[in-house]
């Protein structure tokens, strides 16, 4: 394993002074060795705590364009976070050196199993759970921009192995290859792609066609002032979700001034909510604690939320939080 060295900011990376949010014990750390298909050349870089959690649940944090793994890292809490509550994170690193976008428009990496940025990517889970013991039901993914829409890739194309997700300042599964184009799609990103949730799900499910299992819940935000992924692709992701989760389409619950104020947070089900940022750019601060209770990742009991199995059940609730000592 070799250390990787820190980008400055770029353009995409987390808004918080990175010198105050990220107090890791250890360093992020490249792993080198073969940890299954990886059609794309992603990197692997994870994040172990000191002190590891019985079968410790995994975190998959994709990093935004024009940055790599290590602002990732550098540019968020979960290092620290997992340090405290003994889950893994895994970083991985985007082979695309022309803008380190992730390929979230290919037909390969839109198909479960077929190829891909995602692959490489779901490699590293089914490499860590299996090298350390995870827990293969609390597979979770998070990510801003880029790292947001392959959150959606990664929920979308491997239903099988995430319980859940959070994306800030993404789109919807399946909106970048909407015109055809490789690797940007202005059309999606200025809000041009506008589908009834009928259509969004049937470009869900047809990533993995054949199955009938439980869907991952997610999260999604967005800053209603965004000017590169405008704001009607929260719209989208809203329509896809909740068609692909059976959720109403409009929220049952509206909770004002949360977590952030001049946010709103929408509640559709158990299964799907959304936040509006209001006068917020692309540029979307993370939200730790929000998506750490999403997870239930302080959770470090024997009734933690975690996906059942093959099950299509509505996932039970958030157990009560204990903190590690």
């Amino acid at each position: 394993m070799a250390r990787l060295s820190v980008l400055g900011v770029l353009v995409g990376a987390l808004s918080l002074p990175l010198a105050l949010v990220n107090a890791a014990a250890n360093q992020l750390e490249q792993v080198t060795v073969d940890f299954g298909s990886n059609p794309t050349n992603v990197s692997f870089y994870i994040y172990l705590p000191t002190t590891l959690a019985a079968n410790p649940p995994i975190l998959v944090n994709p990093h935004a364009c024009h940055g790599q793994a290590s602002d990732a890292f550098t540019g968020s809490q979960y290092a620290t976070l997992a340090d405290e509550y003994g889950f893994i994170v895994i970083y991985p690193d985007s082979p695309n050196e022309a803008d380190k976008c992730w390929d979230v428009s290919s037909a390969q990496t839109l198909s479960h199993n077929g190829g891909g940025d995602s692959l490489g990517i779901v490699s590293m889970v089914r490499y860590t759970l299996d090298k350390y013991n995870g827990d293969a039901n609390r597979v979770f993914a998070t990510g801003v921009s880029s790292g947001a829409m392959m959150t959606n890739v990664l929920l979308g194309s491997y239903p099988d192995v995430f319980a859940a997700g959070s994306a800030f300042a993404g789109v919807a599964f399946g909106c970048f290859a909407g015109d055809g184009y490789d690797v940007w799609s202005d059309d999606c990103a200025t809000g041009k792609i506008i589908k009834t949730g009928e259509e969004w799900a049937a470009i869900v499910k047809a990533a993995y066609p054949d199955y009938t299992g439980y869907r991952p819940k997610i999260q999604v935000f967005h800053g209603t002032a965004d000017e590169v992924l405008y704001p009607q692709n929260l719209e989208e992701e809203i329509k896809e979700w909740t068609t692909v989760l059976g959720l109403p389409s409009t929220p049952i619950e509206t909770v004002l001034d949360t977590p952030v104020s001049g946010w709103t947070k929408s509640v559709y089900g158990p299964t799907f909510e959304s936040y509006s940022a209001e006068g917020v750019p692309h540029n979307i601060a993370n939200q730790e604690p929000t998506v750490m209770a999403w997870f239930d990742l302080t959770c470090t009991g024997t009734d933690c939320f975690s996906r059942p199995g093959g099950s299509t059940t509505t996932p039970p609730s958030n157990c009560t939080s204990s903190r590690r000592n």
